[in-house]
């Protein structure tokens, strides 16, 4: 009989994450409902949620900060049909995401002069291939891949191109280095634990003068206007947003900044996922049928920790009865209440993620480690 102790809280999914420790539906008592999100008091909820992101992530004061619709993905692909096309575009690619934004730029702007940058699942690219005349794409962290870049060093301050960075699974995990970035996108579902469909779209100086000055050669929908007649809208990033957000989920965003800040702020978070991902670095050191997609300790993330079994038997097997075997592992781990969501991404390698970021207690980290041990060697074999 299995007498293991099971996390307090299971929900170890890279998205939509765990929400933060102890979270209650009252949180969500003090929420703006019925009313318009243009009306004061709702404007001014959504400039306190901005101002605090600024402050806890430390953004430059010269940066400008909205919240968008469609999530990250919606917040990135604003800033690509914005701003791109202007000069040449590089694209660093290493996980599923960081190819979706390559099918983008590719097939549906039909920018021609691109060059593809790319590394197989658990490795990463050639930084030193980028040309920082062009436009720069990547993503700071690959959220299907475990792998995130290690700093901004990389990155030129000289640069004449414009960087665009995916950092949501990156964004309060990780030491971001926001002189280097021109757009950064993130959204509240992933190191939050927050509701879905929002987008967080940041803009260095250097972006805003090129929306000012460059328009693109393609028609922009509404949702993806940053200007109106070459001028900068600014009132996007004072709270008056493009599309009606919801005052609930600003409530749950808010709710959870307090919390971060109650626990000492960006610098706690960023500790929290990096002793979650130690914890597993332990236990993948002391098993020998796991290991981890990413080889390189330096460039390995601490929130979409991505793991690769190398059990003989299980490497033996055709990939039909692999993902078999897995669906199976995966299932005794949900039915026992011990991991849900623990599962690669459709089309990435076949493995076991965990999220590690900072709404995750690294106790439930430690509770989780044993029961893959006993589910994986309970599997029919």
């Amino acid at each position: 009989m299995n007498s293991l102790k099971l996390p307090n809280n299971p929900k170890f999914s890279s998205g939509p994450c765990s929400k933060i420790p102890n979270w209650e539906a009252s949180f969500l008592n003090n929420a703006i409902l019925g009313r318009s999100h243009r009306a004061p008091i709702c404007v001014s909820k959504i400039k306190e949620l901005i101002n605090e992101t600024k402050s806890i992530l430390k953004i430059p004061k010269n940066y400008e900060v909205a919240i968008v619709g469609g999530s990250d993905t919606g917040a990135f692909e604003m800033a690509m049909w914005s701003l791109l096309g202007a000069k040449g575009i590089d694209i660093l690619a290493w996980d599923s995401f960081g190819r979706d934004w390559v099918t983008d730029v590719i097939d549906q702007l039909r920018i021609k002069n691109t060059k593809l940058i790319d590394a197989d699942y658990g490795s990463l690219p050639d930084v030193n291939e980028v040309n920082f005349d062009n436009d720069v794409i990547f993503t700071w962290n690959g959220t299907t891949a475990g792998v995130k870049v290690p700093n901004g060093d990389w990155i030129k301050d000289s640069r004449s191109g414009l960087t665009l960075c995916d950092a949501t699974s990156a964004v309060l995990a990780m030491d971001i280095s926001w002189s280097k970035l021109d757009v950064t996108t993130f959204s509240w579902q992933k190191v939050l634990g927050g509701e879905a469909q929002h987008g967080i779209l940041v803009l260095s100086p250097r972006a805003i003068q090129r929306l000012e000055k460059y328009t693109p050669s393609w028609p922009i929908p509404k949702l993806f206007r940053l200007t109106n007649k070459g001028i900068f809208q600014e009132k996007i990033f004072k709270g008056s947003t493009i599309n009606t957000p919801s005052m609930l989920c600003i409530e749950d965003a808010l709710n959870s900044l307090r919390w971060v800040k109650s626990i000492g702020g960006l610098d706690a978070m960023i500790k929290r996922s990096q002793s979650n991902l130690e914890i597993i670095e332990k236990w993948v050191n002391e098993t020998n049928w796991i290991a981890f997609l990413a080889n390189d300790q330096e460039i390995r993330s601490s929130t979409s920790i991505c793991l690769k079994i190398i059990d003989p038997w299980f490497m033996d097997q055709n990939i039909t009865n692999q993902q078999n075997i897995l669906k199976s592992f995966f299932s005794i781990l949900e039915e026992k209440g011990a991991a849900y969501d623990i599962n690669h991404y459709p089309s990435a390698p076949l493995g076991i993620r965990i999220w590690g970021g900072g709404t995750i207690d690294k106790f439930n980290i430690k509770l989780l480690l044993p029961w893959l041990d006993w589910a994986w060697k309970n599997l029919p074999k």
